[in-house]
C-alpha cells in the first residue's frame, strides 16, 4: 500500500514511522523541509513530496490523501486546495482532532465530487509510535475498505484498537467524547494526589503510592502508569512545573454536546472548568470574592505588597 500524510507533527511524523516501519510506503509532505528530510534519513519506507504536486505524482488510483493537520481552518483550507486535483475514488482522511459538526460538512462538500471522505479519531500521544494507535474511524465502509491495511499497522495489534464505528463524523464525535473521558480521569487523580500530599503528618511518598496502584489495584490505568514515571522522574514536589493546564477544545465541545442533548456530564464539565481556572493568571473573579467577604462579614483580604 502507498499513501501520502499530509502535516508531520509529532502524531504525523510518528504515524508515517509506524507505517514505513509496517512496509506501507509513505509519501511525505509537509509546510516546511526538516520533517521530510528526517523520515528519509530514518526510515526505509518514505517518498519525499516537497510540493504539493509531487503528491500527486507519486500516488496512483485511487490515491490515499491523510491529512494530520490542525483543526479548524487550516485543515478546511487544505480540502479546498486538494479536492480539485483529486479524482472520483479517491480517499481524503482527516486524522486530526476536527470538531465532529465541521467533519460532517466537509464530507458532505467531498463525497458530493466522487472523492471517499474517511474522518480518523486518533489516540495514543507520543506513545503510539511504540504502542500503537486507538483509532476510530466515521465514513463509508467503501472508503474505510481502502484505508483498512494501514489501520492495522498504526493500531496496537491487527484485530485490536481500531474499528470503523460509524458515518462521516462519527469519528471525531467519539475521539470527543474519548477526551472529555480523559479530562475527568486525569482531574479526579490530580485531586486524589493532591489530598494524599496536603495530609503532611503521614509523609507519603506519592511516586511509591502511584507505583503500587499500578498493579492490582481498580484505578490501575496508562495514565496511572505515565503519572508514576513522572513522579519517580521530576520528584513528587513538581517544582519545576507550573500549574497551568492547557484544553485543546475537545472538552469544550464535549461539555457543549452535553447540554445540547441534554445528558448530565457534570465530571467531564468540571474537569474542563478546572483547566480554566489554572489559566487565570490574573485571578479577577477571586479578587471580587475576597473584596464581597470583606464588605459583608468583615473578613481580611490579603493584599499585594504594593512597596
Amino acid at each position: 500500500m502507498k499513501l501520502a500524510i499530509f502535516g508531520l507533527g509529532r502524531m504525523g511524523a510518528n504515524m508515517a514511522r509506524r507505517l514505513s516501519r509496517g512496509g506501507i510506503t509513505v509519501v511525505a509532505h509537509n509546510r516546511s523541509r526538516a520533517p521530510i528530510d528526517e523520515l528519509l534519513h530514518e526510515e526505509d519506507h518514505i517518498v519525499p513530496a516537497y510540493e504539493e504536486a509531487d503528491v500527486f505524482r507519486e500516488l496512483d488510483g485511487p490515491r490515499v490523501i491523510w491529512l494530520m493537520l490542525p483543526a479548524g481552518a487550516i485543515t478546511s483550507q487544505a480540502i479546498e486546495r486538494l479536492l480539485p486535483q483529486m479524482s472520483p475514488g479517491d480517499v481524503l482522511v482527516d486524522g486530526g482532532n476536527s470538531r465532529y459538526s465541521e467533519t460532517m460538512a466537509h464530507a458532505e462538500r467531498v463525497e458530493a465530487a466522487g472523492v471517499h471522505f474517511l474522518d480518523c479519531g486518533t489516540s495514543g500521544g507520543v506513545w503510539g509510535l511504540k504502542n500503537g494507535y486507538s483509532l476510530m474511524v466515521g465514513g463509508t465502509k467503501a472508503g474505510f475498505a481502502h484505508i483498512e491495511p494501514a489501520i492495522r499497522v498504526l493500531a496496537p495489534s491487527p484485530d485490536s484498537g481500531w474499528g470503523h464505528v460509524g458515518p462521516a463524523g462519527a469519528g471525531h464525535f467519539t475521539k470527543m467524547i474519548h477526551n472529555g473521558i480523559e479530562y475527568g480521569m486525569m482531574q479526579a487523580m490530580a485531586e486524589g494526589l493532591a489530598v494524599l500530599r496536603k495530609k503532611s503528618e503521614f509523609d507519603l511518598d506519592l511516586a511509591q503510592v502511584t507505583e503500587l496502584w499500578r498493579e492490582g489495584s481498580v484505578v490501575q490505568s496508562w495514565l496511572l502508569d505515565l503519572t508514576a514515571e513522572a513522579l519517580k522522574q521530576e520528584g513528587q514536589g513538581l517544582e519545576a512545573i507550573r500549574p497551568h493546564v492547557a484544553d485543546s477544545g475537545e472538552g469544550r465541545w464535549t461539555a457543549i454536546e452535553a447540554i445540547d442533548l441534554g445528558v448530565a456530564a457534570p465530571v467531564m464539565t468540571l474537569a474542563l472548568q478546572m483547566r480554566f481556572a489554572s489559566q487565570d493568571d490574573e485571578g479577577y473573579g477571586n479578587r471580587v470574592l475576597a473584596m464581597m467577604r470583606n464588605a459583608f462579614g468583615g473578613h481580611v483580604v490579603q493584599r499585594r505588597d504594593e512597596s
